[in-house]
């Protein structure tokens, strides 16, 4: 039994954090299109995100490969199937960015959300794009310190998630149910999109410190 050769895990690793930057241009350019009502940049965002999803599935059968040619043990097989489930949660993060994207285009040329709501949403973008950032980076460097930033992070976009429940349900609300339904949505792609940070996050901390990912707390 050989191990896998440390250059074609160090390419997996590159590739993912390629991928994290386009997954997080994708939120940011979203975010863009939401909140400005900007056709353009949601057909782009929805566009781009075949490209996300053909780079992930690339980077799950390089790792099958490496498994099954390879048969990698120890920390190289932690790295192989780490890769393959942060490869699939960062496909998912495209999608939400996508899904964000096509809520702005279905709403065109109005706004998705109302304008007294706008700030709260560009808070969201900002703390989604902080989260990928630091989420590359841990990627990057494995530096398993940055991963109580991201919970902090998370952190905050799961309070600010329940306080749009509380806006969309009290009796104050005046926009009707269709924009109720329209902020619900869009809170709860953000919500996930950080969940899948730290899903990622978790992974990395797996494969560096040998802590099963159901044990790994981000505090």
């Amino acid at each position: 039994m050989r191990e896998a050769p440390h250059d074609e895990l160090l390419a997996v690793n590159d590739e993912l954090v390629e991928v994290a930057k386009l997954v997080g241009a994708a939120m940011n350019l979203a975010t863009s299109a939401l909140l400005n009502a900007d056709l353009g940049i949601a057909q782009q965002v929805i566009q781009n995100d075949d490209e996300i999803d053909v780079r992930t599935s690339a980077i799950e059968e390089r790792c099958f490969e490496i498994i099954a040619n390879q048969a990698p043990a120890g920390r190289d097989l932690r790295i192989a199937i780490g890769a393959l489930r942060i490869a699939a949660s960062l496909e998912r993060m495209g999608d939400l960015a996508r899904h964000v994207a096509k809520q702005a285009r279905l709403r065109f040329p109005n706004t998705a959300v109302p304008e007294e709501l706008a700030p709260t949403f560009a808070h969201m973008g900002r703390l989604a794009e902080g989260i990928i950032n630091k989420t590359a980076a841990v990627i990057t460097s494995q530096d398993v310190t940055l991963a109580t930033d991201i919970a902090d992070e998370d952190s905050e976009m799961d309070r600010v998630h329940r306080e749009l429940f509380t806006i969309v349900l009290s009796p104050d609300w005046q926009h009707g149910v269709e924009a109720a339904i329209d902020v619900t949505l869009l809170s709860r792609y953000y919500e996930r999109y950080a969940d899948h940070a730290v899903s990622v996050t978790k992974r990395v901390v797996n494969v560096v410190t040998g802590e099963p990912y159901a044990g790994v707390l981000l505090d």
